[in-house]
């Protein structure tokens, strides 16, 4: 089995929190998640997400804290152990590159989201933390 350490963030702005929706030719298909990406070597958790945002949505963010490890999720042939991080977007025109679609959601929106089932506890850590 593989095992992917990969890093998300959740990006507020003015109270409202950004989440992608997956493109139809990725694994698991139109599910809602933070957006993110696999830590490449050598890379730390904290590089990883302020590249894959970059690289995925074109902007800049800076952290602003990392929340609570998940339980790794297994999946089809693979344990992924996410990373999250409470980030701020900084600059940049936000721009899809990999996503079908975003939406800026209040915290009490996003349980109405058909999630990828990595992110969900993500997602309840982060709404017992408000």
């Amino acid at each position: 089995m593989k095992h992917l350490a990969v890093s998300c963030a959740v990006i507020e702005q003015q109270g409202k929190i950004l989440v992608v929706q997956r493109n139809s030719h990725m694994h698991q298909p139109l599910q809602w998640e933070f957006p993110g990406g696999k830590v490449e070597e050598g890379e730390s958790a904290q590089e990883c997400i302020v590249r894959e945002i970059k690289e995925e949505l074109g902007i800049k963010i800076s952290i602003l804290q990392q929340l609570e490890l998940p339980p790794p999720f297994t999946g089809d042939k693979k344990t992924i152990q996410l990373a999250p991080f409470v980030c701020r977007w900084e600059s940049g025109s936000l721009q899809l590159f990999e996503h079908r679609n975003y939406r800026w959601l209040l915290p009490q929106e996003l349980l109405s989201l058909d999630w990828c089932p990595a992110d969900i506890p993500v997602v309840k850590t982060f709404l017992a933390g408000l």
